[in-house]
């Protein structure tokens, strides 16, 4: 029983019929394109002009105007900023590299196909959503990821002992220290420092937990959901690579990574246990 009642007989929803706002979203993507292109082929005259005058391809305050002005323009618009921001630097990233790659002699290389990885997950994957990384001393690290690369510290969703997220751009490293729990100090004890496991993104963390084991992937742990909506699991390291994934859908508010859904994957590979 799921207190529901019996619903074993009741007739299936139908669906509602949504062509025509599929249509209407077609053709904004279709204009969406349209303008990408055309900001595009501007960026190529600014190229341009750059080389004549050999002005540096990299122009910092640039970069900052555009980033800090878009993301006003998005609260203006009722737009998450931190959505809009990742949008701006996928285009900026872009400029740059069709700035930089104009100038090589080679032509470019076709496309390569597609592989025979698992097409659900390919799907559904967007972005890595952020690294974490076990450390032996906290303060040391932040210190030199701060100080050395750049990177400044990020709230996590909530405040931990031994733990702090540090982002440069749209790269987000959580680092977790001994102190943060006792499954953490035997994995710093027996492994050292460095990369615990890489979180991807995806649409939707059930539809890729069945695709993951309808190919047989080494799952750790089942869809878990956290304080703040946000649906994650764990795959078991890949004994191929040394690779471990961790897969979240951001199904809630957007706010930090969540410590507790951190701390439970060193508990679930913690010999100990």
């Amino acid at each position: 029983m799921t207190g529901y009642g019996d619903v074993s007989n009741m007739e299936p929803t139908p669906i509602p019929d949504l062509s025509h706002l599929r249509a209407r979203i077609d053709q904004l993507d279709a204009a969406l394109v349209a303008i990408v292109a055309e900001r595009l082929a501007v960026c190529r005259e600014v190229a341009e002009v750059k080389q004549r005058v050999d002005a540096p391809v990299i122009q910092p305050a640039r970069v900052r105007d555009v980033v800090t002005s878009r993301r006003q323009l998005a609260i203006e618009a009722g737009v998450d900023p931190d959505f809009a921001e990742q949008l701006f630097r996928v285009l900026l990233t872009e400029t740059h590299r069709i700035e930089v790659a104009g100038h090589r002699p080679d032509p470019a290389p076709e496309k390569a196909a597609e592989g025979n990885g698992s097409p659900g997950l390919d799907t559904v994957v967007s972005r890595v959503d952020h690294v974490v990384v076990a450390v032996p001393d906290l303060g040391a690290a932040v210190a030199s990821l701060h100080h050395r690369f750049g990177f400044h510290e990020v709230p996590l969703a909530e405040p931990h002992v031994g733990m702090a997220g540090v982002a440069a751009g749209g790269v987000t490293f959580v680092l977790v220290a001994p102190e943060a729990s006792p499954a953490v100090a035997r994995y710093v004890a027996e492994r050292g420092g460095g990369v615990q496991h890489v979180a991807l993104e995806v649409l939707n963390a059930g539809y890729a937990r069945a695709c993951l084991a309808d190919s047989g992937a080494p799952l750790l742990t089942e869809v878990v959901v956290d304080t703040d909506g946000h649906e994650q699991f764990f795959a078991a390291t890949d004994e191929a690579t040394g690779v471990q994934l961790g897969f979240i859908s951001r199904t809630g508010h957007r706010v930090g990574v969540s410590a507790a859904n951190v701390l439970a994957l060193f508990d679930a590979i913690d010999p100990a246990r």
